[in-house]
C-alpha cells in the first residue's frame, strides 16, 4: 500500500492507495500542526497513517511507499526536506504573524524515512502539476503550469516537457515575489512585506480587510461596491503574476486550483484572464487559463501522483 499526504498551511489530509493508478481510500484530515516541537507535522502524518491502516484493515507496516505534497518552501538538511513554510513555521516571521510556534523549519522527510523508508517529497504545486499532467487539464501540454491559490499561492511549472524544480526544490515561489512595497498591512509569512501571497492569498485577505476570504467574495457576488474593487485589486495582483509567468517562461496553458480560486472560479475566471489577455500578444496569444481538470481533489491527486 502507498500513503498519500497532502500538506497545506491549513490542514493535513493523508489517504492509502494501492498503487498510483487506484482509487484513494480513507481520507482523513485534521488542522496542521503548528504547537510543540518542530517534528509536531512528522508525528501528525505518523499517526493519520496509523489510524487509516486500522480502520482499513491494513497492516501499517505494508505501507512501502509515502507521496507527501506540501506546502514549501523547503530546506534540505543532509540530503532531507524540512519545511520552511511561511504557514506553518512561526520563527520566520516573528510574532506578528500569530504562529503558536518559533520554528524556522518543521522536520518531514528523515522521521518518515525512519519510520516507512520510501519517501517522495515534492512542493505541492509541483506535485499538482504532475497530476494535472498526468490526468487533469494539462495533459499533452510541454509549456505550462498550476498555480493554486488557497491559504498562499504556490506555482509549479513546466517547460519543454520538464519540470523545473531548482536547488533545493523551491522553483515556482512566485508567489513571495515582491508586487508592492507600499502596503505596510502586507506581512507574508517569509518575512517580506508586499509580495502576491501577503497581498492576495486567503490568510492575507482576512489579515488585510478585516474578513474571510469567502465573506469578501459573497459580497462581491452581491454586487457590494467595495468588496467588488477589493476583490478587482486582489485580481490584479494575481493576474500580474500569471501574466509575468506566461511572459517569463512562454507558457501555453495555466491551470488554477485552490480554494479561493476554486470556490469562486466563475468570478476569478474572467477577471484573471483580463490581466492577460490582449498584452504583448506575441507572447500572450494562445496562452489559456483553466479550471484545475481535477477540480479540488487536486491535493488528493496530486500526493498519488507522486507513488509508483
Amino acid at each position: 500500500m502507498k500513503a498519500c499526504v497532502d500538506i497545506g498551511g491549513t490542514k493535513v489530509a493523508v489517504s492509502l492507495a494501492a498503487s498510483s493508478t487506484s482509487p484513494l481510500v480513507g481520507r482523513r484530515s485534521e488542522p496542521t500542526a503548528t504547537r510543540g516541537d518542530n517534528d509536531a507535522v512528522a508525528v501528525q502524518i505518523i499517526r493519520l497513517i496509523d489510524q487509516i491502516c486500522a480502520e482499513q484493515g491494513v497492516d501499517a507496516r505494508t505501507i512501502d511507499g509515502v507521496g507527501v505534497s506540501s506546502a514549501g518552501p523547503f530546506e534540505l538538511r543532509g540530503g532531507m526536506v524540512e519545511l520552511a513554510s511561511p504557514n506553518i513555521c512561526g520563527g520566520i516571521a516573528g510574532p506578528a504573524r500569530g504562529l503558536p510556534n518559533e520554528w524556522m523549519t518543521a522536520l518531514l522527510e528523515a522521521p518518515l524515512r525512519q519510520r516507512f523508508g520510501q519517501v517522495r517529497v515534492e512542493n505541492d504545486a509541483v506535485a499538482a502539476l504532475e497530476a494535472e499532467r498526468r490526468w487533469g487539464a494539462l495533459k499533452d501540454v510541454d509549456h505550462c503550469a498550476y498555480v493554486t491559490w488557497s491559504t498562499g499561492v504556490g506555482v509549479g511549472l513546466c517547460v519543454d516537457g520538464h519540470v523545473l524544480r531548482g536547488k533545493n526544490g523551491n522553483a515556482g515561489h512566485a508567489g513571495h515575489s515582491f508586487v508592492s512595497d507600499d502596503d505596510a498591512s502586507a506581512l507574508c509569512g517569509c518575512g517580506n512585506h508586499g509580495d502576491v501571497e501577503a497581498l492576495a492569498a486567503g490568510n492575507g485577505i482576512a489579515r488585510r480587510f478585516g474578513v474571510p476570504a469567502a465573506e469578501l467574495f459573497a459580497q462581491a457576488l452581491r454586487g457590494e461596491p467595495q468588496a467588488l474593487a477589493t476583490t478587482d485589486a486582489l485580481c490584479r495582483v494575481m493576474g500580474r503574476m500569471l501574466y509575468n509567468l506566461v511572459a517569463t517562461l512562454d507558457l501555453q496553458r495555466i491551470s488554477l486550483g485552490g480554494s479561493v480560486f476554486w470556490n469562486n472560479r466563475d468570478f476569478l475566471l474572467p477577471r484573471l484572464k483580463a490581466q492577460i489577455d490582449g498584452k504583448l500578444v506575441a507572447v500572450t496569444r494562445g496562452a489559456i487559463l483553466v479550471p484545475a481538470g481535477l477540480g479540488d481533489k487536486v491535493g488528493d491527486y496530486a500526493a498519488l501522483a507522486l507513488v509508483d
